[in-house]
């Protein structure tokens, strides 16, 4: 199912995306680093996990991967792994596909690369165009690009568990531009953490079986049904909606509407819903705040309503302040004025004064 065009044809088209710019720039810098046979790509990992087997002469294997479509592609390439670990030499295995089994359904995956030691140890190469200044690149893209490459790890372990001789190494290789230039630079990323993560939620994933088993009979996602039914049978699969769905899925808009649509505290985040407990609805969220509704012995309602009572202390001492604030200017205005009319009021009668006295003098010189 094409996610992309059922997000549209529910009229929540996903406009996210790589910029093509960013696109065409991140394949040339790979084509870069996989240059003559992978000898730059091979270089950087000899010398970061070389290991001490002998240095990669120019004489490694790139087998040829290629097959009709993803089942082909990922038996080729478990038989070129096993072929290579077999031979005790170099081996860079360029865009290899690889299976894992995800909710009960096979996902085929295609890492940047794969090189297999002369000890049997494979390695995953992951190659990114955002730049490692100064030996440092920047933490979230590093984040995600761990965690993309512990689900390589992952499927390359179910190869290795029937492949003679092989290991799957924990530690990847990121490949990223060196400063502001385009020369490839690489850092060793250790990602057990996040294998350790990933194979836990690979487990906790209900079937797709069980989740077709509930649907509605006849419930059916094809993009040409009618609106109403559509939308219909998307919501037979309940969501979880998550702001972080928005830079990953193509239904997240459809889900954000309709999670706001419910007022659901998800749609504030996941920290949110994990401190509001039992509170599942912002509507449920605002009462328990007020008094109106909820447990006053629950932490939760609590602290709501404690916040609730410094938000209101603290708007009624910014009202304070400014109503004080214009009373002060009004009363200086007021004065001011006073003080131009006194003045002006006194400078006329002395000018009146003066004129009546030089007027009396000339009249006694006639």
């Amino acid at each position: 199912m094409d996610k992309g065009v059922l997000a549209t044809a529910l009229g929540s088209p996903a406009p996210f995306g790589q910029s093509q710019f960013a696109f065409m720039r991140g394949n040339a810098f790979e084509a870069k680093v996989k240059a003559d046979g992978g000898a730059e790509l091979l270089r950087l990992l000899y010398e970061r996990l070389g290991g001490g087997a002998p240095e990669p002469a120019g004489d490694a294997a790139t087998p040829d991967l290629s097959a009709a479509g993803p089942e082909g592609r990922a038996a080729r390439t478990a038989l070129a792994l096993r072929e290579a670990t077999a031979a005790g030499g170099w081996a860079l295995l360029d865009h290899p596909m690889l299976a894992l089994e995800v909710a009960g359904s096979p996902a085929y995956l295609e890492p940047d690369a794969v090189v297999v030691h002369p000890d049997g140890r494979w390695t995953v190469v992951e190659i990114k165009s955002f730049p490692m200044i100064d030996a440092s690149a920047d933490a979230s893209k590093v984040g995600a690009a761990a965690r993309q490459a512990a689900v390589y790890v992952l499927a390359l372990e179910r190869v290795a568990a029937v492949t003679e001789g092989a290991e799957v190494g924990h530690q990847v290789l990121l490949v990223c531009p060196k400063d502001f230039s385009n020369l490839p630079t690489a850092s060793v990323v250790d990602v057990r953490k996040q294998r350790a993560v990933t194979r836990r939620q690979l487990t906790r994933l209900t079937r797709i079986e069980d989740i077709a088993a509930e649907l509605p009979e006849g419930t059916t996602f094809d993009p040409a049904c009618a609106p109403d039914e559509l939308d219909a049978a998307v919501a037979a699969v309940p969501p979880a909606y998550a702001p972080e769905c928005l830079a990953a899925c193509e239904l997240a808009f459809h889900c954000r509407a309709k999670s706001r649509a419910e007022g659901a505290v998800e749609a504030l985040g996941r920290s949110v819903r994990g401190e509001l407990g039992g509170l599942t609805t912002v509507a449920g969220v605002l009462a328990a705040a007020a008094g109106k509704e909820g447990d006053p012995a629950d932490p939760t309602v609590a602290a709501l309503r404690r916040a609730a009572a410094l938000r209101a202390e603290a708007l009624e001492s910014a009202a304070a302040l400014r109503a004080g604030s214009i009373g002060d200017h009004a009363g200086s205005g007021d004065d001011g004025t006073g003080g131009a009319g006194g003045t002006a009021g006194a400078d006329g009668a002395g000018r009146t004064g003066s004129a009546a006295g030089t007027a009396g003098a000339s009249e006694g010189r006639s």
